[in-house]
């Protein structure tokens, strides 16, 4: 056996014993970019190296193997390239102010290496930090609104509940805060924080709530029924950014120069985005979104190189930053 097919196959026990109910041959295939019936050769090996590999068959009718008798791995070590993704994790949950995400990360890593031997775990911090510094990660130091920390602790609380949430919120048109009773769905993190519920003195819409606008966050003993069709990802879609509107969801339509074109094109402007080639050269980029403040923010720093082709109220805005005498930059 080679010593890459060896490294493998390590992989490959490591990851069927790690995961509750083992790994699919279709899984295995995506994980080491091979075809189906060589993932089935690489079964049958672990099944020669590891006797006590078993299979489950699970509800999509998909065979799953698993191996139960882990002494053989040992502790296989904490490999740098998995030590920076986890530090990377911590700084971007520090940068987005989620405080209680970070802390246990940070226990997480921290627990790892101290399974290690203090010179391989010594080794590992020095490479890890080799290669954070190679490939020039850094938390952008960029303005952000602070949410303190017992705030979001009481969120994630009741959102595993799920229990109601009570708070003052002074919403932009109110003179005071006022009392609200939230059963909340999910946070959105971004240049402003916020949280996804229902109202329940109003109607069945899920509304976003600013963290910076809310106080005296509590959790009640109120157990609500979560509604299942509800999918925060999607609900995050509607918008370009953080901030979104149901008045102002609409069509996007961008248009960027052929010099633009190649550049534009790089970009995830939105995960329902659509790309369309012009004969000029030119690109069309379209979707449908609300948040066009944020939008009109992005697109003044392609300057002259876009132009909005809808929707006419984002066109102005766009108009009015290209004539304003401050400059934008990236």
């Amino acid at each position: 056996m080679s010593f890459q097919k060896a490294k493998d196959l390590l992989k490959l026990a490591n990851m069927s014993a790690s995961r509750h109910r083992g790994i699919s041959v279709q899984e295995i295939a995506e994980e080491f970019a091979v075809n189906e019936r060589t993932a089935q050769r690489m079964i049958q090996a672990l099944k020669d190296v590891f006797p006590t590999v078993s299979h489950v068959t699970d509800s999509d009718r998909r065979r799953r193997w698993k191996v139960r008798e882990t002494s053989k791995l040992g502790m296989p070590g904490l490999y740098d390239h998995e030590l920076v993704a986890l530090e990377m994790s911590i700084r971007r949950a520090e940068r987005e102010g989620a405080q209680s995400e970070k802390d246990a990360l940070s226990g997480l890593r921290d627990r790892l290496m101290a399974t290690l031997p203090p010179l391989h775990a010594r080794r590992a911090e020095v490479d890890a930090e080799t290669l954070l510094e190679a490939r020039g990660y850094a938390c952008r130091p960029g303005p952000r609104v602070k949410t303190p920390e017992g705030m979001l602790k009481s969120i994630a609380g009741a959102m595993r509940g799920p229990y109601r949430l009570t708070l003052m919120y002074q919403g932009e048109h109110d003179p005071e805060p006022k009392h609200r009773v939230i059963e909340p769905y999910g946070l959105l993190f971004g240049t402003r924080h916020y949280l996804i519920g229902r109202d329940i003195a109003k109607d069945d819409r899920f509304r976003r709530f600013r963290l910076d606008r809310m106080s005296d966050v509590e959790i009640t003993i109120q157990w609500f029924e979560k509604d299942k069709d509800f999918d925060l990802q999607a609900y995050a879609e509607q918008s370009f950014g953080s901030f979104h509107s149901d008045a102002e969801f609409t069509r996007i339509v961008w248009r960027f120069s052929a010099a633009a074109a190649a550049a534009a094109r790089e970009f995830e402007f939105h995960p329902k985005q659509e790309f369309i080639d012009q004969d000029d050269g030119s690109l069309l980029v379209i979707f449908d979104a609300s948040g066009l403040v944020e939008m009109a923010w992005h697109l003044a720093k392609w300057g002259d190189a876009v132009e909005v082709i809808e929707p006419a109220a984002l066109r102005d805005m766009v108009s009015v930053y290209r004539n304003s005498p401050i400059k934008v930059r990236p």
